[in-house]
């Protein structure tokens, strides 16, 4: 037996008024379900604040796409929108963190004063490479400076030079053996 004042109304009476314009059907299903959407959607964003503001903007969407609904289970239809919309909203939060974290990290780089000095000190660490570029042997130095400053390809230095791609990879191998055997990390810092 049923209590009075006991809801008795079916989903799918409640959903046929509120597509007739009755908004109180739509406030019972709200009341309904409330609490099923909250906690699909604080599964997902794990933070009250959000879940409540994600809740509301749910019930907005299912409102909204009540027309749409083809009596194919109400509550599982709702979780499926609950849950997708919980998803977007967690997508949105990380995007931007990411932008924050971009920004800051843009900012802390481009200090005008950092910036400057930065500038200067590659200035000086291009100088000094190029000063003990000059301690190289001299068979070694063309392919370093070609390599590792102008950037080229084993491919283009073997062009260049008119050797094989092998004759390059032989001479870096070398050129690299020749640096760590003769200058020190220190010399460049």
């Amino acid at each position: 037996m049923k209590r009075k004042g006991e809801r008795t109304i079916s989903d799918t009476a409640l959903i046929e008024k509120v597509l007739e314009g009755n908004d109180h059907a739509f406030r019972l299903l709200v009341e309904k379900y409330r609490n099923d959407v909250f906690r699909t959607v604080f599964a997902v964003l794990r933070d009250q604040k959000e879940a409540e503001d994600a809740a509301q903007e749910v019930f907005m969407k299912i409102y909204t796409s009540l027309p749409k609904y083809e009596n194919q289970g109400f509550k599982t239809w709702m979780t499926r929108i609950a849950v997708n919309h919980a998803i977007d909203v967690k997508r949105k939060q990380a995007r931007r963190r990411e932008e924050v974290v971009d920004a800051l990290e843009q900012e802390a780089l481009a200090t005008p004063r950092d910036s400057v000095e930065k500038e200067i000190i590659e200035q000086d660490r291009r100088r000094l490479v190029r000063k003990k570029l000059n301690e190289v042997p001299e068979n070694y130095r063309e392919v370093i400076y070609g390599f590792y400053i102008a950037e080229k390809s084993y491919q283009q230095l073997a062009e260049e030079q008119n050797v094989q791609v092998k004759t390059i990879e032989t001479k870096l191998y070398r050129a690299r053996s020749w640096m760590k055997k003769n200058w020190k990390e220190d010399d460049f810092s």
